[in-house]
């Protein structure tokens, strides 16, 4: 079955743009992406014992490390992979109405690791025109909000053939693990309908990778749009220097100069809850007078999760598309 499925899937790329990679490339690239999808039976804790420099969402064994893929998006992913282009298609993945549904997988958290999420979907919520609401029984498409051990991953944003949307935070205590703040938004961030950072058409004017392997795809613009914003190595979005790294040195060094941490799990920037309203279209989120107060601002976490801002020196220069 799965060589027939191959060859049809030949045959129609045939039709469309030149297929330059081989049947046994297509192939390779098609079951790393399936196996993405299965259990390897490990916990969050035994990988980050395996490789202990690399984040939480980058060591929780999916795409990407923390990225759900469906059948759509595998073979969006396999066909533009088999014309050389490393991209794929996936519009329409913003929540209708700016409105993403949820609900808590019944008896995954207590109500202090409830809590202390809400919290930063409130801070996400008071900071741009998202909006979050819990499901009800007419709702047939929704994040469920799961705490199993295996680690921190989402779908990237809306699916209305979907239904259950999963997004994934390893239960631990509020603040740690896959309850940090950081990773919360983050993993909320693609359900919403974000890749990483580095995965955008031009990070290569930002890095040198080593280690490559499909967990560094890049995705040109008709994937991935920066919204006329920078290139942010301080995203919350963004990978650490050491994801997947199988010898212990760094996969991913920074072109220019940077001084602060690639992967950093302290703070939300400011320029990432710019990015967040601008992709929603929110009042005002296109203004370029809120560029200065946007990078030179992080937002922090209380112990509870409750979100506040803080004023900062920016980390780098952010330097704005022509």
């Amino acid at each position: 079955m799965k060589a027939f499925v191959l060859a049809c899937f030949l045959a129609a790329t045939a039709a469309g743009p030149s297929v330059i990679r081989t049947r046994a490339q297509i192939e390779t690239y098609k079951s790393a992406l399936e196996k993405s999808r299965e259990d390897d039976g490990l916990t969050l804790e035994q990988r980050m014992e395996m490789n202990p420099k690399a984040n939480v969402w980058e060591n929780s064994g999916k795409f990407e490390g923390d990225i759900l893929l469906d059948d759509d998006m595998i073979q969006g992913l396999v066909s533009h992979y088999s014309t050389g282009r490393m991209a794929f298609i996936h519009p329409n993945t913003k929540w209708p109405g700016n409105t993403a549904v949820y609900e808590f997988g019944a008896g995954e958290f207590n109500i202090d690791q409830q809590r202390f999420i809400l919290n930063v979907m409130n801070g996400l919520q008071e900071r741009t025109c998202i909006r979050f609401r819990h499901r009800n029984s007419q709702d047939r498409n929704f994040v469920r909000i799961t705490g199993q051990a295996n680690g921190c991953y989402a779908r990237v944003g809306y699916g209305s053939h979907v239904g259950v949307h999963t997004l994934n935070l390893a239960r631990a205590r509020p603040g740690e693990g896959c309850l940090n703040f950081v990773v919360i938004a983050h993993e909320w961030y693609h359900s919403l309908g974000f890749f990483h950072m580095q995965s955008t058409y031009s990070r290569d004017n930002y890095h040198l990778f080593t280690g490559m392997g499909h967990n560094f795809d890049k995705y040109d613009n008709t994937v991935v749009g920066n919204l006329g914003l920078p290139y942010e190595y301080g995203s919350s979005m963004h990978y650490g220097s050491h994801g997947f790294t199988s010898n212990g040195r760094p996969t991913l060094t920074p072109r220019q100069h940077y001084n602060g941490v690639l992967g950093q799990t302290t703070h939300v920037t400011g320029t990432d809850i710019w990015r967040l309203a601008r992709h929603y279209n929110c009042p005002g989120a296109w203004g370029r007078d809120i560029a200065q107060k946007a990078a030179s601002t992080v937002v922090l976490a209380h112990e509870d999760g409750t979100l506040y801002d803080q004023n900062v020196e920016p980390a780098e220069e952010l330097k704005f598309p022509e």
